[in-house]
């Protein structure tokens, strides 16, 4: 698994293919022996508190580049973490680890007018470099599926960028699926002669 992937995405590509799942509630010595892992130290999955937010978004600073991952890193917003912590701070999950956050998982829960089903969001998940690949992403994601079926949610959304092989690999191995393929376009509004018009008069406004 990636160290970390949005799962509620856009992309920057136009024409760039999303996958949207579905879930119903080493490196090798030169004698190819595997070297052990150092140890770490004990982790605690709980609920994130008002507290945790600037760890929790400094963390998806870290991961969610503008070179590795540039739809992930113009998502990633701080006001946004706020809302989500505000709205949906029971389905807001952190690892912890000697008073480190070294993970977290944000979801949501929604529901649909006229509709009995109630539908479980994963919103972000995210491991720091060196927690990856020691089950934290697991620990993080099946806590938060027992949250939402706690709170009565019978499907369970995510989605990532189609060429994020590890995120699908991650996904696919705890269950989902009935994937389905959408497209996600942009335009780049620098060109716009509004936007232009509007970078003028404020060059005029400076002089």
């Amino acid at each position: 698994m990636g160290s970390a992937f949005r799962i509620h995405l856009g992309t920057d590509s136009p024409g760039t293919s999303h996958f949207s799942l579905i879930l119903p509630v080493n490196h090798i010595a030169k004698n190819n022996r595997r070297r052990p892992k150092p140890s770490l130290p004990p982790i605690e999955i709980r609920e994130m508190q008002l507290k945790d937010i600037p760890a929790v978004f400094e963390l998806g600073q870290e991961l969610f580049t503008a070179e590795e991952m540039p739809t992930l890193y113009r998502c990633w917003d701080d006001h946004e973490l706020a809302e989500l912590f505000n709205t949906n701070g029971e389905t807001c999950l952190v690892a912890e680890a000697n008073g480190e956050i070294v993970g977290f998982a944000l979801g949501s829960v929604m529901e649909k007018p006229r509709n009995a089903w109630r539908y479980g969001w994963l919103e972000w998940l995210g491991v720091k470099k060196g927690y990856k690949r020691r089950g934290v992403a697991t620990r993080l994601l099946n806590q938060l599926i027992n949250l939402l079926i706690d709170k009565h949610a019978r499907i369970m959304l995510v989605d990532t960028d189609a060429r994020n092989h590890a995120a699908l690999a991650f996904f696919r191995k705890h269950g989902f699926g009935q994937e389905l393929r959408h497209v996600y376009l942009s335009q780049n509004l620098e060109n716009h002669p509004k936007y232009l018009e509007k970078k003028l008069e404020e060059e005029e406004t400076q002089l």
